[in-house]
């Protein structure tokens, strides 16, 4: 793609990822193994450190809750989005998540703090 030239620059530094896709999308399950291994893998991030999100359009017909990824993305956290349904359930995730990356942040502070003192 045009834009991996900026990657390293938004990867630098980041504590996590949200990878979200359109489930319907052939192409996009093959994309987003890329998205894992140049976001996540090479980081390296934690698994927890990434969320999948499956994005359902209006008015998409799909089998919502039978995608089945292959590994490694199975071992992440998915959640299924459909805004006109259920947004509180999405907030809610999404909520999760950060609360687990700031804890992760501040752990990590902390053991940096105690290798300075000691």
């Amino acid at each position: 793609s045009r834009f991996e030239t900026c990657w390293p620059a938004l990867i630098k530094d980041s504590h996590g990822v949200i990878i979200i896709f359109n489930p319907e999308l052939p192409s996009h399950l093959k994309e987003i193994e890329m998205w894992y291994s140049c976001f996540v893998q090479q980081q390296p991030l934690l698994d927890s450190q990434c969320l999948l999100v499956a994005h359902h359009k209006p008015g998409s017909a799909g089998d919502t809750e039978n995608l089945s990824l292959a590994y490694p993305l199975n071992k992440l956290k998915l959640i299924h989005s459909n805004l006109e349904e259920d947004p509180e359930d999405v907030r809610m995730e999404f909520m999760k998540y950060f609360r687990s990356i700031i804890t992760l942040i501040n752990e990590s502070r902390e053991r940096e703090e105690m290798s300075i003192i000691s």
